[in-house]
C-alpha cells in the first residue's frame, strides 16, 4: 500500500489513547481528518515497557480504514512480522538495533504488499544505516528514547533528518522520512521545514479536547 498523498501526514500514537473506549478513539482520529493510526508495539525487552501484540491491530482493523502504521520497538523483529501483516498492518517499521539483517527484512514485508520501514534509535547515527535507506519505504527518526510517550524532544534530531533528506536526494529514492517522539505544537513547523513527512503525535492529539483542532494545527503550523 502506498500514499498517494505527498502532502505532510500527521499519525496520531495510539499508544497516547484511552485503551478502555479505543473504538471511540479511533473514530476521532478518522472525523479529525488523520492520515495514519501509528501503533507502538513494544515487548518489555527491546525497550522497557509493555503495550499490546497483533491481536489488538487485527481487532482495531475492523473498526477503521485508515492507514495502519505498525512501529515494531521489539527485540527479533522478523518472528512476528508475519503476525501484523495478517492482523492488517499497512506499514511495519522495525528498529535496525534489533535486526542484524534488515536488508531482509524490509524484502519480506514488501514482498508481502506492505510498506516497509527502518527506525533508528537516537543515539543511532545516520551513517550507519545510510545504504538502507534506498531500500526503505519509510524511515523512522526517533526523536527521543523509545519506550514511552511524553519525553522532551531531542533536538539533535533536526539535523539527522536534514541529513536523511539529502541521502534521499542523492540516492534518488521515493522513502519517507517518519518522525517520532516530543513532537508539539512549537516543534512542528521547525520539524517540517527539515524534511520530514510523517508526524508522529500522541500527548499533542489526544491531549486535546479538539482532535480535529490538534490535527489541524500539526498538519498547518
Amino acid at each position: 500500500m502506498k500514499f498517494k498523498s505527498k502532502k505532510v501526514m500527521i499519525a496520531p500514537s495510539i499508544l497516547s489513547a484511552d485503551f478502555a473506549c479505543i473504538g471511540k478513539e479511533v473514530a476521532r482520529l478518522k472525523e479529525g481528518g488523520a492520515d495514519i493510526v501509528h501503533c507502538d508495539v513494544m515487548d518489555g525487552h527491546f525497550v522497557p515497557n509493555l503495550t499490546f501484540g497483533a491481536k489488538f491491530v487485527k481487532d482495531l482493523r475492523k473498526m477503521s480504514d485508515l492507514h495502519f502504521d505498525v512501529h515494531l520497538m521489539i527485540s527479533d523483529p522478523e518472528k512476528y512480522v508475519n503476525d501484523f501483516i495478517k492482523a492488517g498492518a499497512d506499514s511495519i517499521t522495525f528498529h535496525y538495533e534489533a535486526q542484524g539483517r534488515p536488508e531482509e527484512l524490509l524484502s519480506a514485508i514488501r514482498s508481502a504488499n506492505v510498506m516497509c520501514g527502518l527506525a533508528i534509535s537516537p543515539d543511532t547515527p545516520v551513517c550507519e544505516v545510510e545504504k538502507y535507506i534506498p531500500m526503505c519505504d519509510i524511515i523512522l527518526i526517533m526523536s527521543v528514547y523509545p519506550g514511552f510517550g511524553g519525553q522532551k524532544f531531542i533536538e539533535s534530531s533536526y539535523e539527522k533528518i536534514k541529513n536523511v533528506k539529502e541521502i534521499i536526494a542523492r540516492t534518488d529514492s521515493k522513502t519517507l522520512i517518519e518522525i517520532d517522539g516530543g513532537v508539539v505544537f512549537s516543534n512542528v513547523s521547525d520539524i517540517k521545514k527539515c524534511g520530514a513527512d510523517i508526524i508522529v503525535a500522541g500527548n499533542a492529539v489526544f491531549g486535546s479536547d479538539d482532535v480535529k483542532a490538534a490535527i489541524e494545527n500539526l498538519r498547518n503550523l
